[in-house]
């Protein structure tokens, strides 16, 4: 269920998703203050169910342009789809999911984030949709390990016409990472 009220048509904020994929980085980068968290729900399929005030003012939207729009509308390019598989990955098997995430705000700046993912659940213990929480990452950590990590991942998603071999090369590529130090994806990130 959407919260918050709700402004404008659908077809307004369907134009506003559309524009969003079209966002050009321009290379600036917002940050938020150390004793903020972002915070967004999403549904099963991702789109946006709850967004606050902190998410609003980083990534440049209004409240009602956010609801029901995938949360992939602050995607930004720079983010390998390895890391977005292995997001889903983990939490289609019920677990939480921290990762380091680049975002793309409305007027094409970018603010990095470490992002603690969860499933969200009903009464009954069914699955309803997920939760993140996202906090002010380490900035030498983002520069010497982040950056230059997937921009090799992104490197190797580029070598592949096809999105599905792409895909799938990034995505071993990555978990060479952490199978080649001898831990899993959650312990690399943890230990970091």
């Amino acid at each position: 269920m959407l919260q918050g009220p709700l402004r404008g048509t659908d077809a307004a904020r369907q134009k506003i998703w559309d524009a969003a994929r079209h966002v050009v980085p321009s290379g600036n980068e917002v940050t938020f203050a150390d004793h903020e968290i972002i915070v967004s729900k999403t549904d099963l399929t991702g789109r946006i169910t709850y967004a606050n005030d902190v998410f609003l003012r980083i990534a440049g939207y209004q409240e009602w342009e956010v609801m029901g729009a995938p949360h992939s509308l602050i995607r930004h390019p720079a983010m390998p789809r390895a890391v977005f598989k292995l997001l889903w990955d983990e939490l289609g098997r019920g677990n939480e999911v921290f990762a380091y995430v680049v975002n793309l705000a409305r007027d094409g700046s970018h603010y990095w984030v470490y992002a603690h993912v969860t499933p969200s659940y009903d009464a009954s213990g069914q699955v309803i949709g997920y939760h993140s929480n996202r906090r002010v990452p380490d900035r030498v950590l983002i520069k010497n390990v982040i950056e230059p990590l997937y921009k090799s991942v992104l490197d190797e998603e580029k070598k592949h016409k096809n999105g599905k071999q792409a895909l799938a090369a990034s995505s071993a590529l990555l978990e060479s990472v952490w199978k080649d130090k001898g831990l899993t994806y959650g312990d690399l990130i943890l230990s970091l």
